[in-house]
């Protein structure tokens, strides 16, 4: 019998259409890309080397707990991973409002990911927020 290896966390599915429903561990993971390749193009420094880790810590952990959340084996598990993702996006637009304030020349591209972030903590706090469905019968 052959012993059956977990899918990665990675997408192969193709990006959606606006006429799709949205893949949300595909932007959950496009997120954290994105921030990856934003902070690479960070002034390094004193002040902004420990915000770019914080950022990046923060921005690729929202796509690691939603692979996890969408894995759960309960609805309580399933409702901490999402609480975790809520929390992560919500530290995520924090770090890139430091990191704006630390290094103007990026506010421009920092808003554009906070507002990501935004979005993303907007998604999982709806989700963490609703009710259970109660089995019919």
């Amino acid at each position: 019998m052959m012993k059956r290896t977990p899918e990665p966390c990675l997408s192969s599915r193709p990006v959606p259409t606006p006429a799709t429903r949205y893949d949300l561990e595909e932007r959950t993971a496009k997120f954290g890309e994105a921030v990856i390749e934003f902070a690479k193009h960070i002034p390094r420094g004193p002040i902004a080397d420990p915000l770019i880790g914080q950022l990046v810590r923060s921005a690729t952990s929202v796509g690691a707990n939603y692979c996890e959340a969408d894995d759960a084996g309960s609805r309580k598990e399933f409702r901490y991973r999402i609480s975790i993702c809520k929390r992560e996006s919500r530290e995520s637009k924090h770090w890139l409002r430091m990191i704006a304030a630390a290094a103007s020349e990026m506010k421009e591209d920092a808003r554009s990911h906070w507002r990501e972030a935004k979005e993303l903590h907007l998604i999982f706090a709806a989700i963490h927020r609703a009710k259970p469905k109660r089995p019919s019968g």
